[in-house]
C-alpha cells in the first residue's frame, strides 16, 4: 500500500489520508500550507482581486468558502446535492448511510417549528426546529451511484461522505471500503445522532461512551484512506472528552455540534406532543438559530482543547449550529473553526443563500481589514478565562481608575503639558 502525504492550515492544523498505508501513523501526515495573501489595490482588476478571499484548505481538501451543506435532507440525493455544488457552496456533507437502509423508516411528520410566540402561533418567526427523522431510508447502492457521479461531474469539488454503523467492525470496514470506492474525498462520522437506533449502538449511542467511541475510531482509522472528521453530540457533559478521544484514536477532524435533545412543545388545543404522529411523538434533535449559543460554547471548548493539547498537529474543527447569516459563521471561525456547516438554514432559506453568506462574510473581513479566514479564525479564543480571573481583572481595574479618579500620587508627578488636566484630576467639584 502506498505511502500517506498531508496538507495543514494554521492555528490547530490540518491534515488528510490520501492514501493507505500499511504502518499508518497519524503523526506523519502532516506539512505545513502556508496562508493566501491578498494583491494591492493598484487597478480596476486588481480592486476585484482584492476581495477578501474566502478560499479555505482543509486537512488538503481545497475549498472556494468555508460553507458546507451539513448532513441531513440537503445532502440526500444526487439532484439536492448537484444543486448545492452549481450554487456555490464549498463543500457538501450528505446524508448519513449506512450498509442496511431497509432498517431505516422514517414517520410523516418529521419536523416542528419553535416561533418566538405563543403556543400554536402560526405568525411568529421561527426561532427553533425539531427533526425525528432518521439517517438516509434510500439503498446504499443508490447513494454510492449517485456519489460517484457527483465526482465525476465535480471532481474538484469537496464530497463528504457522512456514515454510521452498527457497533460491528467487519460493517465498519466493509462500508468505509464501498464508499471510498466511489471518490469521496472525506468521511464524516456519525457519532451524534440523537435519536433512532440507539439499541443498534450507533449515533450518539457510541459518541457519549469514551470506551466505546475509542474503539470504532481505532477500527475507522485503521480502515480509512482519506481524511476522517468525527462529528460530536452535544448531548453530554464535557464534549471535549470525546473529541479528544477521536483526534488521539486517528481522526483529523472534529465536527461539532449535531443536534441537541428536545421537545419541541406540547400542543395545548389538543394536549399532543410535537411533531405528533398518529396522537404520538419521539424526542428528536433541536436545531436552528436558537441552539447558536450552546453550539458556540461546545465549538469554544474543543478549540481551546485543541490548542492546548494539539498544538502544532494538523486537526480540523467544523462548526455546526443555528447558522443563518455570514455574521454567524464568522462568530465560529473566531472561536476556531475551519470550516461552517448549515443544515436547518437551507432548509429555512433554499440553496442559493450561500451568496448571502459569503456576501456577509466578506463584508464582515472587511470591517476587520482581514484578507483571508486564517487571518481572524481563533482570534477570539484568548478573551476566554475563568470566573476568578474576571473577578480579578475587575478588581485590578476598578483599583486602576480609582487611582486616576484621586489624581496624582507625589509631586513628582506634575508635568508640563498635563498641568491643567492633572490639576482638574485632584478637584472635588
Amino acid at each position: 500500500m502506498a505511502s500517506m502525504s498531508f496538507a495543514l492550515n494554521r492555528f490547530s492544523g490540518l491534515a488528510s489520508k490520501t492514501s493507505l498505508s500499511a504502518d499508518f501513523d497519524p503523526s506523519s501526515r502532516r506539512s505545513f500550507l502556508p496562508p493566501t495573501r491578498v494583491g494591492l489595490r493598484i487597478s480596476a482588476a486588481a480592486a476585484a482581486e482584492s476581495e477578501p478571499d474566502l478560499s479555505v484548505t482543509v486537512n488538503g481538501l481545497k475549498m472556494p468558502n468555508p460553507f458546507v451543506i451539513g448532513s441531513g435532507p440537503p445532502g440526500t440525493n444526487y439532484t439536492v446535492m448537484k444543486r448545492a455544488f452549481d450554487e456555490g457552496w464549498g463543500a457538501v456533507i450528505a446524508k448519513t448511510v449506512s450498509l442496511d437502509a431497509s432498517k431505516v423508516i422514517n414517520v410523516t411528520p418529521r419536523y416542528a417549528r419553535l416561533r418566538t410566540g405563543s403556543n400554536g402561533s402560526a405568525k411568529a418567526d421561527v426561532i427553533g426546529w425539531q427533526n425525528i427523522e432518521l439517517i438516509s431510508d434510500r439503498p446504499l447502492e443508490t447513494m454510492l451511484k449517485e456519489f460517484k457521479q457527483l465526482k465525476q461531474e465535480y471532481p474538484d469539488r469537496i464530497l463528504i461522505a457522512s456514515i454510521m454503523e452498527e457497533y460491528n467492525k467487519t460493517a465498519w470496514e466493509e462500508l468505509i471500503d464501498r464508499v471510498e470506492q466511489t471518490g469521496v474525498d472525506a468521511l464524516e462520522i456519525n457519532f451524534s445522532c440523537p435519536h433512532g437506533m440507539p439499541e443498534r449502538r450507533m449515533g450518539a449511542a457510541v459518541g457519549q461512551d469514551c470506551a466505546l467511541l475509542d474503539e470504532v475510531c481505532g477500527w475507522i482509522n485503521a480502515k480509512a484512506t482519506v481524511p476522517v472528521w468525527a462529528k460530536m453530540t452535544p448531548n453530554i457533559t464535557d464534549i471535549t472528552e470525546p473529541a479528544r478521544v477521536s483526534l488521539k484514536s486517528g481522526c483529523e477532524g472534529i465536527a461539532a455540534i449535531n443536534t441537541i435533545m428536545s421537545v419541541m412543545g406540547v400542543d395545548l388545543k389538543t394536549l399532543r406532543p410535537e411533531p405528533c404522529v398518529e396522537g404520538y411523538s419521539t424526542p428528536g434533535g433541536y436545531s436552528y438559530k436558537a441552539v447558536r449559543p450552546i453550539a458556540l460554547a461546545k465549538v469554544m471548548s474543543i478549540a481551546k482543547m485543541m490548542k492546548s493539547e494539539f498544538s502544532g498537529n494538523d486537526y480540523s474543527l467544523s462548526g455546526i449550529g443555528g447558522v443563518e447569516t455570514g455574521y454567524d459563521a464568522a462568530e465560529f471561525i473566531l472561536l476556531g473553526s475551519n470550516t461552517v456547516q448549515v443544515c436547518t438554514g437551507v432548509m429555512m432559506h433554499g440553496y442559493g443563500h450561500v451568496k448571502t453568506l459569503c456576501a456577509e462574510l466578506q463584508d464582515f473581513m472587511k470591517q476587520h481589514n482581514f484578507s483571508t479566514i486564517e487571518d481572524f479564525r481563533g482570534h477570539s479564543l484568548q478573551y476566554f478565562t475563568t470566573h476568578t480571573d474576571l473577578v480579578k481583572r475587575q478588581k485590578e481595574a476598578v483599583e486602576q481608575r480609582k487611582a486616576e479618579k484621586r489624581g496624582l500620587k507625589s509631586d513628582k508627578d506634575w508635568t508640563g503639558d498635563g498641568f491643567v488636566k492633572e490639576t482638574e484630576s485632584m478637584v472635588s467639584n
